[in-house]
Formats: structure tokens, C-alpha cells, sequence
């Protein structure tokens, strides 16, 4: 028997079923509300509102859980693999070694975007913002690849997907080159995906950038990382668009345009700013922090905290050991990871963050990592895109599968002028 919960409006009785996931998690199914009461739900910002069911990824807030297709990300760490992660995202399972070596061939084989693409970079300016023209390009790349307009079928999906993944990364090299006036660096079909996509961004004519086992760990975890946090800002536009019957390649290019925002993606580079701010002012981690605690100084904590995360973000502890590990490797000093470090031993001990919940999160971590080794701050929330487009592919999959699509189409609740009369005022 369905369970069910009673509204009552006006004096009337409506049965609402309750739907419960996987891991426990209770929902009011309020698909027929509308229809049967004349009433919609009001939920600025979604925060109560499920706007699909999916297997994708858990997360439980409360306890600090984060699990790709039932695996908690921590078990990632010891052999950090992205592209076995993208499949395990795609397609709902980890890749056998025949699945894995023939997705690993596709990738290296379609590396390369077509040689006419390279006028495009040239369209741009130099100052150009690399998310405008990351967005710019994958929609472009439907273009060259009007055989994937429709995916139909398991095949199709994994042929695009690949492609995709691959390019994403070989645009994204372009796009810095392009900004630094340097000439195009062509992928190496003997490098893996990480190694393959620092050697385009970083080596120079005849001297080729070498990426050493720890720092090529150490970025594949911040590919996993990000790979797909649930129905988040980018995700949810990536199937809002992907509604409307959209290609991947449009609702993919609609998710970077989501995750350019400061609020979304470019979190981790606010806490750089904010470590640079402390190191620039000649301030103690201590007085910043005093600072922050006080509500009139303007100051912010960034890196603290999460919308999700009620206890410590998952992700946040994963890559403060992988930081350890980089840093040690590199045996490079950081004036900012020491900033780091202290205001995360500062913060851990204090009742007024601790109380709050206020634990490190994902951001905090991610910039100092990819600063130690070598990526511009401007190209830091492009890293944030490779990463999640896995986790985009899989909704927009898993949305185009769904024995019942419907295009997305939220309601409002008017506050406008009432009917008004037309009164023209140009004559007078």
C-alpha cells in the first residue's frame, strides 16, 4: 500500500503519495498537485524541491556521504582513475578491461577537433574569459558532428561520451595557449588523459612538459571529485535544456554557462583571492579570522561551509591529504598552503565555526592544488569543467532514457500589475 500524506485547503482532503529512495530519503510526489488543488508549491532556489529521481550519486549532507553509483568517493583516492570513473557515471557500472581499453582508444583517437576549429580560437580576442569560450566551442562542435544530433542507443552514447570527454580537455588547452599568444601544442596519442592535457597546455616547442605519478594523481582526483554532485546548479540546467530534446552537445555547453558563476564554479578561485588578500595585506590567519567572525568587517571566510554539507564536505578531506602528498613530491614551499593550513587548524578548533558547522570544504583545497601545479587562476573553473562533464553526460543519459520525459516547466507565482488598460503615453 502507498503511503501518503493529507493537505488540507479549504475545507478539502488531497492524498499526496510519498516516495522514498534508495537510502531511506522521503519525498511528497506532488506531480498532480496543480491538477487536482489549483495550487502550486512555492521553493525559491529548489531547496526542497526533487526535480527528478535518479542512481546516479548520493550525497547525505548530514553525515558527510558522497557515493558515485554506491561507491563513497574515498575508495577513488588509492587509484585515482577518471575516465573508469566517467564510465562508472555514464554507464552505472566500473568498465571491464575490454569496456575500458576500447573507451581509452576512442579517447586517444579523437583527441584532435577538426583543423577548421582552430579559426575559431582566432574569432576570439585574448582577453577572452576561457569558460565563454569552452561554452562557445562544444556547441560548435555539433557541428562537426551532426551523426550524434540524436543518441538512441548504448553505442551511440559511448561514441559521443568519448568524444566529448576527449576534446573538452584538447579546447580547453587551446583556449589557453590562445590567451598567452602561444602556438597550438597537438595532444600526444601516447600520453594518458591527464598527462596528455598538461603536456597541451604546458609544453613548448621542442621541450615537452614531463608530468610526474604524483602530480598526475594528484589531478585525476580533482577530475573525480568533481565528477558529479547531484542535481547542482550546472546539472540541473544540463537537464532543464536536455528536456527540451536538446543534443548533448547544446546541454553541455549550457552547463559550463551555469558554472562560470562565482557562486558555482568559481568558488575555489575566491579562496585563492582570499589567501592572496592575507598574504598580500601582511595579516596573521588569526586576524583574518577575527575579522570574519566579526559580521561589520566585510570580510568572508571562503571555503567554509557548503549548502549541502551540514557536517564536513567529503571531498574537502580527500584532497587535503592529496595536497600533503603533492607538496611533499614537489618539495615546494607555498605561502598560501601555509595560510591554509593554519586557518584550517584555527577554524577546526573554534566553537564559533565548529558550532556552525563550518568545515573545509571542497574549494578550499582545490585552488592551492592547482596553483602547485601551474594552472592560471582564469582557467581554474575550465579544470571544474572537465571534471563534471561525466557527471553531465550521465544525467542528460539517464533523462533520455526515462520511459516518461516531460520538458522542464517550472511555475510562478504572478506579483505583477493587475489587468491594467492600455493607455499609450507617446503623445504627450
Amino acid at each position: 500500500m502507498t503511503e501518503t500524506v493529507t493537505l488540507k485547503v479549504d475545507g478539502k482532503e488531497y492524498q499526496l503519495p510519498l516516495v522514498t529512495g534508495t537510502e531511506g530519503e522521503r519525498a511528497i510526489d506532488i506531480t498532480r498537485l496543480r491538477a487536482e488543488t489549483g495550487l502550486i508549491s512555492l521553493d525559491p532556489g529548489y531547496g526542497n524541491t526533487g526535480s527528478c529521481e535518479s542512481a546516479i550519486t548520493y550525497i547525505d549532507g548530514e553525515q558527510g556521504i558522497l557515493r558515485y553509483r554506491g561507491i563513497p568517493i574515498e575508495q577513488f583516492e588509492k587509484n585515482p582513475n577518471f575516465i573508469e570513473v566517467a564510465w562508472l557515471l555514464i554507464f552505472g557500472k566500473l568498465p571491464t578491461q575490454q569496456e575500458y581499453d576500447r573507451f581509452s582508444e576512442v579517447l586517444t583517437n579523437t583527441a584532435n577537433v577538426d583543423e577548421a576549429m582552430k579559426h575559431n580560437f582566432q574569432g576570439f580576442p585574448r582577453s577572452a574569459p576561457p569558460m565563454a569560450i569552452l561554452s562557445a566551442m562544444i556547441n560548435a562542435l555539433s557541428c562537426y558532428h551532426p551523426e550524434f544530433q540524436d543518441v538512441d542507443d548504448p553505442d551511440q552514447l559511448e561514441a559521443v561520451a568519448a568524444r566529448l570527454i576527449s576534446k573538452i580537455r584538447t579546447i580547453a588547452a587551446y583556449a589557453y595557449r590562445r590567451s598567452r599568444g602561444k602556438p597550438v601544442i597537438y595532444p600526444d596519442p601516447k600520453l594518458r588523459y591527464v598527462p596528455n592535457f598538461l603536456h597541451m597546455m604546458f609544453s613548448q616547442p621542442y621541450d615537452k612538459y614531463i608530468c610526474d605519478d604524483v602530480t598526475q594523481d594528484a589531478f585525476n582526483l580533482l577530475l573525480i571529485l568533481h565528477a558529479d554532485h547531484e542535481q547542482n546548479c550546472s546539472t540541473s540546467t544540463v537537464r532543464m535544456v536536455g528536456s527540451s530534446q536538446a543534443n548533448l552537445f547544446a546541454s553541455c555547453a549550457s552547463g559550463v554557462s551555469a558554472l562560470w558563476g562565482p557562486l558555482h564554479g568559481g568558488a575555489n578561485v575566491q579562496v585563492l583571492k582570499m589567501l592572496q588578500t592575507i598574504h598580500d595585506g601582511d595579516m596573521t590567519p588569526e586576524e583574518y579570522v577575527r575579522r570574519a567572525k566579526d559580521k561589520d568587517s566585510g570580510e568572508r571566510l571562503m571555503g567554509f561551509g557548503h549548502r549541502v554539507y551540514k557536517n564536513f564536505d567529503p571531498r574537502a578531506t580527500v584532497l587535503q591529504r592529496t595536497a600533503e602528498r603533492l607538496f611533499k613530491k614537489m618539495n615546494k614551499q607555498d605561502p598560501l598552503l601555509d595560510i591554509a593550513r593554519k586557518l584550517e587548524e584555527i577554524t577546526l578548533s573554534d566553537s564559533y565555526f565548529v558550532e556552525r558547522n563550518l568545515y573545509p570544504n571542497v574549494d578550499f583545497y582545490s585552488g592551492i592544488i592547482l596553483r602547485a601545479i601551474g594552472i592560471p587562476v582564469n582557467m581554474f573553473t575550465v579544470i571544474f569543467a572537465i571534471g563534471r562533464l561525466p557527471g553531465w553526460i550521465a544525467h542528460w543519459a539517464e533523462q533520455n532514457v526515462s520511459a516518461s520525459p516531460r520538458i522542464a516547466r517550472p511555475r510562478q507565482v504572478y506579483t505583477g500589475n493587475p489587468e491594467t488598460r492600455y493607455v499609450s503615453l507617446l503623445d504627450e
